[in-house]
């Protein structure tokens, strides 16, 4: 696993008894920790989460080689680590429970507070290795794995077809689809028809910079509506170099267009 990218959305941070604060993005490799909690001069986080019942140090994480693992260093407080792309699937992390391995792709921490919600913020494992089919021999030091590991089931799967959808039908299309595209696209779907265009922009953000791990230069933040000025060319063009990967790569394939919900008839659309 080439390491995590921890993401706290913004408002979860700010100083004590004041919400608010920008969102933060770290990126963590092997053998790297990030602490959480409110934080103080005593005890510096690198996630600071604003609310009262959230110890300083509310707890850690740790990349390994192959997974992360998550300690909780309260001593009354359980945590919750949900998979937002499965059936409902969650750890409990208990109190002063050390290096708990977490096993989901895509996770999300949450804590409990006083105000009836939750803080959270997410953890994105990417590079998941898996073996070659059943039958192949060889040791392990011989064994391939594979160059663009994507869940199928995952959400910005469905995200990345929805963007590589005009050319799979052969549309001749003459740009990319947009972000609110997309949000339109996948409405009436199960999981990808609650999806926000913020949430795509950042599905986006985890395709090109983790999961198909394009260049650099079209490395610029896919941000949402409302984005800052003069960034517009930036988000077209990381839009533009993923699907142009997943295509030559037949990453995304024709067979994969059943993933997205029916298209509306050109005269519904009409009316």
């Amino acid at each position: 696993m080439s390491g995590i990218v921890v993401h706290l959305p913004q408002g979860s941070g700010g100083v004590d008894g004041e919400p608010g604060g920008e969102a933060v993005t770290l990126r963590l490799g092997p053998g790297e920790v990030a602490r959480f909690g409110r934080g103080s001069s005593r005890s510096p986080v690198e996630l600071r989460l604003a609310d009262e019942a959230v110890s300083r140090l509310a707890g850690e994480i740790r990349v390994t080689d192959d997974h992360w693992q998550l300690t909780n260093h309260s001593t009354t407080q359980t945590y919750l680590v949900e998979n937002p792309e499965g059936a409902g699937e969650y750890l409990r992390v208990s109190p002063r429970r050390a290096g708990a391995p977490i096993p989901f792709e895509f996770s999300r921490v949450v804590l409990p507070t006083r105000r009836g919600t939750t803080v959270s913020f997410q953890v994105f494992a990417p590079d998941h290795v898996y073996l070659d089919p059943p039958g192949a021999g060889g040791s392990w030091a011989s064994r391939t794995v594979t160059a663009y590991s994507l869940d199928e089931t995952a959400t910005y799967f469905l995200v990345l077809v929805a963007l590589c959808e005009p050319w799979l039908r052969d549309q001749s299309p003459v740009a990319v689809p947009t972000t609110p595209q997309v949000v339109e696209r996948l409405r009436g779907h199960a999981t990808g028809g609650r999806l926000t265009a913020r949430a795509v922009s950042s599905h986006i953000d985890y395709l090109a910079d983790e999961k198909l791990r394009i260049g650099v230069a079209a490395a610029a933040p896919e941000t949402g509506a409302g984005g800052a000025p003069g960034t517009g060319d930036r988000r077209n063009g990381k839009r533009d170099a993923v699907v142009a990967l997943a295509l030559k790569f037949a990453v995304v394939r024709e067979e994969h267009l059943a993933l997205l919900p029916p298209r509306a008839e050109a005269g519904a659309r009409g009316r």
